[in-house]
């Protein structure tokens, strides 16, 4: 709990801050009391009357201390390291220490009305009202003397030290009632000029960490200023002088005391004032301060405003600060993207009532609620655009200079687009919901939008459809170098979206504000920082740079264990597609040049592998030394070799490439194209497969011949080993043959590496696979096999059979011809498991309308039978509205099918108003007024003439209208008994 200790007359009163209550007042004086100090460990804290008395109290309440003046106590102040009390009388001052017992005391030339301790307590400042201020050391001495002008005309009213930390010197604050704030140093020597301040100050208070200054006097109202003495505005005005004012410790508290007895508590919120240019972040410091930030660089400038900084807004080479009275327009020293130089441009003279400001190269932008103004640097206005709503978001989005266009986001959900040249603004879109934060792609072709509910909505402006949605947003930015890369922050997490795949999430505080490249701008409090993120999506593959989710097994990080199948998404860098738009043109430097922005081990892999087969040995060499591989270096070493001693055969150079790469017939083919028959034969007799090098020995030596048969029957003896087996079908390429064995033997992880290698084009082999897969209960290497096939209905059917509803929904929101193969098992599914309402609507998405009004009219009979008539109106309510739905569907069943919907209405509404009697008749209380539920058995009665539906009472009505006619007789007689 925090306590506010206050003086009135003779007494003081302990306030808590939380409500404002008195916790106890305290008694000791005898007459005014002048002033209180509490000491820094909180434990003591004293206090002086015009009864000449001090007193120190514990922070319990209690009274362990008093001694006297010779005349009225004007001030005290604590020893912020020793606990030393210095306590200021007319004539006098004291220095009290809980070490010693008497009290040390020393005669003045004036009258002490304010005092203040250094903040290493080595020093107290001694106001007085002559005009000087007297410091002196702990021991009472004087040190430095200092005459303000005015002498004893200017009397000192107030003085505080400030307490950072961060001042080479103690600096002194000095408030005199010549209206004037001064600043000293520990020597005496003046800071700056005196300060105007145009009222008597009566009181200075630092904030803790001495950043800024409240001041309060005969103005009648508490001022915030800089530590400097730049006054940045008012706190509170109150009805009389302002005498006292305290800043809480390490807070943004400030409390006031007034002449008249007011004590008044605000809070000073110090709101972010910003912008940001792409890679240019400029902020408000110390309120009149411009901090202009390269993120990449980390370069920073400051510009001095010495003036209270209102808004700020950045754009290219421009730079724009609004203050008090004017606006100064800055622009960059020259065109280099890393100059930090800004030079005055222009002022405009005139103050500007605005909630946001925005720069163009040639204009500012005023926002004033619903209107948009477009001034030129000299202050002309040259456009004016209303708006239908009050405006929520504006930001440029670039184009020509004096002809940019802007984005506004308006409370009612309009997004327009304005351009600073054209008087009319064009409508993007609109939505239901209140705009927070906007922005547009590079291409101009999609708008993210962030509503007021933390929804990230992304739209095509050209068709106005929306592609998706994300919740958990507070602002969002899209990728400057990648059209279908966005970023979003919120709920304590940064989320990167690549076009429609799942959203990748990392933890961080903060909003995002800027996207570049691989660099997320993030504010977090008063701070900016450039988040270096990998740009990743869904793995990539080839083919004009089109993004694909293919899952991918990490078996070298333990995502693959035997007691458990655990997929993980692969995910390469998003610089990986412009790289593989190269490689299929050939551009094996340019794709270099790609990769080089960022990519992953599997791309330089890709790379390296294009760039050898298509004989550009530099670039492969490059891109193989950036994995580390080793065997395929030495293999370019070789060819480069043999190209010094002449060789330049580069259909051999290519086998000896396909060899590498497992493509041996490709290689077999190219060797005897080459002439190099033998090669081939020696491959395949390395290889063991037998078959193949036969087709090589052609004229050779019979003994060849002899030796190859004899390696195949030691091979075929001595291979009842399955799993060298299957390696040697593999090896021979005989996928279907190494499938079998791999499969029966149950070798997962061999299977799935075979699977993976195979093409997709390979659907009998992989349709093995992946049977093998369901087999064996591993579902997601059997999903990864299909996707590979683009099997869809098995996806589908293997999700369905593994009861993975949710991925099997996600399949049928993009392709709705599984509908049926989806909801109708999944409907059965949770009949079989009594959720009986979600079947009837998987029934109705399946359109199974029989099966959907079935399971309905079963839950309708159910809640009759219990007595649930509201839930029986309910499910009679959402029979009516299947019944609309047939007919809708079905012309030849319409009159049939509206007959029934008005008889399922009717029954709703009868079971809905019955629903209420029935609580009337069998629940001891009702919280229906007599009134209604009289109406609502009248309704019955005309409604029950023919045949009474199930559950009904026609009995319960009348007893409930019957009761409800005596309740009002019996009140109408005791009325007229009343009265």
């Amino acid at each position: 709990m925090l306590e506010l200790y206050c003086t009135f007359h003779s007494s003081e009163t302990v306030y808590d801050t939380a409500d404002g209550t008195l916790i106890q007042p305290l008694k000791g004086h005898k007459d005014t009391v002048y002033c209180v100090a509490y000491a820094k460990d909180g434990k003591r804290f004293a206090s002086g009357s015009a009864d000449k008395s001090i007193i120190i109290w514990t922070s319990k309440l209690e009274g362990i201390l008093k001694y006297t003046h010779n005349d009225s106590i004007q001030c005290v102040a604590y020893n912020p390291v020793t606990h030393q009390l210095a306590s200021c009388s007319s004539g006098d001052f004291g220095l009290w220490s809980p070490e010693q017992k008497s009290v040390s005391k020393h005669k003045v030339s004036s009258k002490i009305t304010c005092c203040g301790w250094t903040n290493d307590g080595q020093y107290l400042a001694l106001g007085m009202m002559n005009g000087v201020v007297s410091i002196r050391n702990k021991n009472g001495e004087e040190k430095v003397k200092i005459e303000r002008p005015g002498g004893s005309s200017s009397p000192i009213w107030s003085i505080a030290w400030n307490p950072s930390k961060d001042e080479h010197n103690d600096i002194l604050a000095v408030a005199d009632w010549g209206q004037r704030l001064s600043f000293y140093q520990l020597s005496g020597k003046q800071i700056g000029k005196d300060r105007q301040l145009n009222f008597d100050p009566c009181c200075v208070s630092f904030f803790s960490k001495g950043e800024y200054i409240v001041m309060g006097g005969s103005d009648k109202q508490a001022s915030l200023y800089t530590k400097d003495g730049v006054r940045l505005g008012t706190i509170g005005e109150q009805s009389s002088w302002v005498w006292t004012c305290r800043v809480k410790p390490d807070s943004n508290y400030v409390v006031l005391g007034c002449q008249d007895g007011t004590i008044a508590f605000f809070q000073l919120i110090f709101s972010t004032v910003h912008g940001l240019y792409k890679d240019r972040y400029a902020y408000r410091d110390s309120m009149t301060d411009v901090i202009v930030q390269h993120l990449i660089t980390e370069q920073k400038v400051r510009i001095k405003c010495r003036e209270l900084v209102k808004k700020i807004a950045i754009y290219r080479s421009r730079l724009a600060i609004q203050l008090p009275e004017k606006i100064l327009i800055y622009e960059l020293h020259s065109d280099d993207s890393s100059d930090m130089h800004y030079r005055v441009k222009e002022k405009i003279c005139k103050r500007f009532e605005c909630n946001l400001l925005v720069v163009c190269s040639q204009h500012i932008i005023l926002c004033q609620e619903k209107r948009l103004q477009c001034l030129s640097f000299t202050a002309v206005k040259e456009k004016e655009w209303l708006m239908e709503s009050l405006i929520r978001y504006i930001k440029v989005i670039g184009g020509p200079p004096g002809r940019e266009g802007l984005l506004v986001g308006l409370k009612n959900g309009a997004i327009l687009k304005i351009f600073v040249d054209n008087p009319f603004a064009i409508t993007l879109l609109k939505q239901n919901t209140s705009v927070r934060c906007l922005d547009m792609s590079t291409s101009r072709s999609k708008l993210a939008v962030v509503d007021e509910h933390n929804t990230c909505l992304v739209y095509d402006i050209h068709t106005k459809e929306l592609l998706f949605q994300e919740p958990n947003a507070n602002s969002v930015a899209w990728n400057t170098q990648c059209e279908d890369m966005l970023c979003f922050s919120g709920s304590g997490y940064l989320n990167i979206k690549a076009s429609n795949f799942p959203v990748h999430q990392q933890k961080l505080q903060g909003f995002v504000v800027g996207y570049n490249g691989s660099k997320i701008f993030c504010l977090h409090v008063y701070s900016m920082a450039a988040v270096e993120v990998p740009q990743k999506a869904p793995l990539s593959c080839r083919g004009m740079g089109v993004v694909v989710q293919v899952l991918h097994l990490l078996r070298q990080h333990g995502a693959i264990d035997r007691g458990g199948l655990h997929v993980e998404l692969a995910e390469v860098e998003l610089e990986s597609a412009p790289m593989y738009q190269y490689l299929e043109r050939r551009m094996f430097q340019e794709a270099y040049q790609i990769a080089c922005l960022g990519v992953t081990d599997n791309d330089w892999r890709d790379l390296a592998t294009e760039a050898l087969e298509g004989l550009d040995f530099h670039t492969a060499k490059k891109a193989f030394i950036r994995v580390r591989d080793l065997r395929y270096l030495e293999l370019i070493n070789s060819i480069e070799e043999r190209k010094k001693r002449g060789e330049n055969n580069n259909q051999l150079f290519l086998a000896d490439v396909y060899a590498y790469q497992g493509k041996f017939h490709e290689a077999a083919k190219l060797y005897r194209k080459t002439g190099h028959d033998s090669r081939a034969l020696s491959m395949y007799t390395d290889l063991r497969m037998f078959e193949y090098a036969k087709d090589f020995l052609g004229s050779a030596d019979p003994k060849d011949t002899k030796l190859l048969m004899k390696k195949q029957a030691d091979w075929a003896k001595n291979s009842k080993e399955p799993r060298a087996a299957a390696d040697m079908y593999l090896t021979a390429g005989e996928h279907m043959k190494a499938i079998e064995i791999i499969g029966e033997h149950g070798w997962m992880d061999m299977l799935i590496d075979l699977a993976r290698k195979l093409d997709k084009a390979e659907r009998e082999p992989l349709s093995r696979c992946a049977m093998f897969f369901k087999k064996f209960n591993h579902h997601g290497y059997a999903a990864e096999i299909y996707n590979k096939m683009g099997d869809l209905k098995a996806l589908v059917q293997l999700h369905v059979d593994a009861r993975h509803w949710d991925e099997a929904f996600s399949l049928v929101e993009k392709h709705s011809q599984f509908r049926d193969d989806v909801y109708v098992p999944y409907a059965q599914w949770l009949a079989e498991h009594d959720r009986f309402e979600e079947a009837q609507k998987a029934f109705h998405k399946a359109g199974r309308q029989a099966e959907a009004v079935r399971v309905l009219e079963q839950l309708t009979h159910n809640a009759v039978v219990e007595s649930r008539f509201n839930d029986a109106s309910y499910y009679y309510w959402m029979l009516s509205m299947q019944c609309l739905d047939i007919a809708r569907d079905n012309s030849e069943k319409k009159d049939e099918m509206l007959k029934k919907f008005h008889s399922f209405q009717h029954l709703a509404e009868l079971y809905h108003v019955y629903h209420s009697v029935h609580r009337y008749m069998s629940e001891p209380f009702s919280s229906n007024m007599p009134e209604i539920l009289f109406n609502i058995s009248r309704f019955l009665f005309h409604n029950l003439t023919k045949d009474v539906p199930m559950g009904i009472s026609k009995v319960y009505p009348s007893v409930a209208a019957h009761a409800l006619e005596l309740l009002e007789s019996f009140s109408e007689t005791l009325l007229r008994v009343i009265y």
